[in-house]
């Protein structure tokens, strides 16, 4: 007996855009859409002869994996890639146009908030209706209703009509009953995003807990932490074509890492500032050497110097000019702001138009080797965000001469300090 439970040879999907049915109210309005169908017609076959379909989109294409029983994959990818529709095919919620799948054993799946549920139903009658679509009895679902009610956190309005329910409550509830019903495939698209951290991190917990009950996951998000603490491979999505399998820190780093700034100097054209950000505008982000030079590799034993040149048009008060620095993997190293010292925070309290360049120098020693991300912030605190960029620029770290080289094997962390050790015989 195979142990796939779930394999999708060619898998492709294809939509038509601006297809919308319009209303027609009067005798003008048929003759006018009468005579649109007409030219739409003549310039579709024309299309049709040149062999280039009009107002169509793919967004999969020759998609093609597989996922054992008991495996926990993630799916990775920008927004756009085509991950929540590869999703929605694998849950039987829309066909594939090619392409087949196969998979073996009940599906449950959270693709957007409150997935599978009957506004006008409560939630409790909404806890029995997805356990039936799911294809439990009801001493099964009544089994662990108590379990999924206390989950959600909603004992209070669980004969409440949902409609009702705000979207958090909402979220928990969808989420207790897709994890709790036991399927034995769990599909989940980035829906966790919509929750408070708490509520995150009951939610991973939980999946933690259903990947080691031996059911299948397939798991799609933006968060990075979860992917890696989740799965132990991942497919990557780009423009709807699968580009990679691997192991997931291997499909972390590579998704991470395309597409983003590889020199060591980020340079903003005047198009791609928002009016709202004005007065503020970053001109650019560098990291220089010692000798001031722009680089993208720096050395772990060397310092290095951050510099964000800016220009003000108009007179800030209040404004703090700063950067968060994280790893590869979007796990937190440091933030620092320009006026962080109280001494620099009252000497530039009003700063006045002009141009300017913050700059301040991370000291050697810092750093493990590795990849970072630098992402800037322009600000006035509670009061306004004029600027800010996630992952403005990235940049590598060179292990050379650090601690402890002299051992082949990886150091786990992100920094590396040098800290001095005394050694003494008793």
């Amino acid at each position: 007996m195979t142990d796939i439970a779930i394999r999708a040879e060619n898998l492709g999907k294809r939509y038509r855009i601006g297809a919308i049915a319009r209303r027609n109210d009067t005798l003008r309005d048929q003759l006018s859409d009468f005579g649109s169908q007409m030219a739409s017609r003549m310039k579709r076959s024309k299309a049709d002869k040149q062999n280039q379909p009009e107002n169509e989109v793919w967004a999969l294409q020759d998609v093609s994996f597989e996922v054992r029983q008991g495996q926990v994959l993630g799916v990775i990818g920008k927004n756009g890639a085509g991950k929540s529709t590869l999703l929605k095919v694998l849950s039987r919620v829309t066909e594939p146009t090619t392409g087949s799948i196969e998979i073996r054993g009940r599906v449950g799946s959270l693709l957007e908030v409150g997935t599978g549920f009957h506004p006008e139903l409560t939630g409790r009658e909404n806890i029995y209706l997805n356990g039936a679509i799911l294809g439990m009895k009801r001493t099964e679902i009544e089994r662990k209703f108590d379990e999924i009610v206390a989950f959600s956190e909603v004992e209070q309005f669980i004969d409440t009509p949902v409609k009702r329910y705000s979207s958090g409550m909402y979220l928990r509830l969808a989420f207790a009953v897709a994890a709790h019903l036991e399927p034995e495939i769990l599909v989940v698209d980035e829906v966790l995003a919509v929750g408070d951290a708490e509520f995150q991190r009951k939610c991973l917990g939980k999946m933690g807990d259903v990947a080691q009950q031996g059911r299948t996951v397939m798991f799609v998000s933006h968060n990075m932490s979860a992917v890696l603490r989740l799965t132990q491979e991942s497919i990557v999505m780009e423009k709807g074509h699968l580009v990679m399998r691997a192991f997931s820190s291997e499909a972390v780093d590579y998704y991470l890492s395309a597409g983003h700034v590889k020199a060591g100097e980020r340079i903003w054209k005047e198009e791609e500032i928002l009016p709202s950000s004005a007065p503020f505008r970053p001109l650019a982000l560098r990291l220089q050497d010692t000798r001031g030079q722009v680089i993208e590799t720096i050395r772990s034993t060397e310092p290095v110097t951050v510099e964000l040149e800016y220009l003000l048009s108009a007179p800030i008060t209040g404004l703090r000019i700063g950067f968060y620095l994280n790893s590869s993997r979007f796990e937190p190293v440091l933030t620092s702001f320009d006026t962080d010292d109280p001494i620099m925070f009252e000497k530039f309290t009003n700063r006045p138009a002009g141009h300017y360049i913050s700059r301040c120098t991370i000291p050697a020693d810092t750093f493990n080797q590795g990849r970072y991300s630098l992402g800037i912030n322009a600000s006035s605190y509670r009061i306004r965000r004029y600027f800010q960029e996630e992952q403005a620029l990235d940049f590598n770290v060179d292990g050379a001469g650090a601690p402890g080289m002299q051992w082949p094997e990886p150091r786990p962390g992100v920094v590396r300090p040098r800290i001095q050790w005394a050694i003494e015989t008793l």
